[in-house]
């Protein structure tokens, strides 16, 4: 699971976790609503659905626009450490799939 350090505004609902996996919809009801600053501890792949902007806040506080599109996925390793946010004028969400086995160990 990730991390988190600070709470956030935005939603999580666990829609399915097991003992190999975690998904979770975040949802952003109005701009600025944010995950909180945390730290993922497993490798995962992020699902956009909608099409926008989120906000990325990185550990070295840098901040980037990132472009989403509706069902375009895209991968990140475990240890990422940010905070998301809604640059978005309307509500959006995307689905985060962890995966909680470790394909190092």
């Amino acid at each position: 699971m990730c991390t988190p350090a600070a709470p956030g505004t935005a939603t999580p609902i666990v829609l399915i976790e097991n003992t190999r996996t975690r998904v979770t919809e975040w949802r952003f009801r109005t701009r600025g609503n944010n995950t909180g600053w945390h730290r993922h501890d497993y490798d995962y792949v992020v699902v956009p659905m909608f099409d926008g902007q989120l906000e990325i806040l990185g550990a070295d506080g840098n901040r980037t626009l990132a472009e989403m599109k509706t069902g375009v996925p895209y991968f990140r390793e475990l240890g990422t450490e940010h905070d998301v946010i809604s640059a978005n004028d309307f509500e959006c969400a995307f689905i985060e799939i962890e995966f909680l086995e470790n394909p190092r160990d």
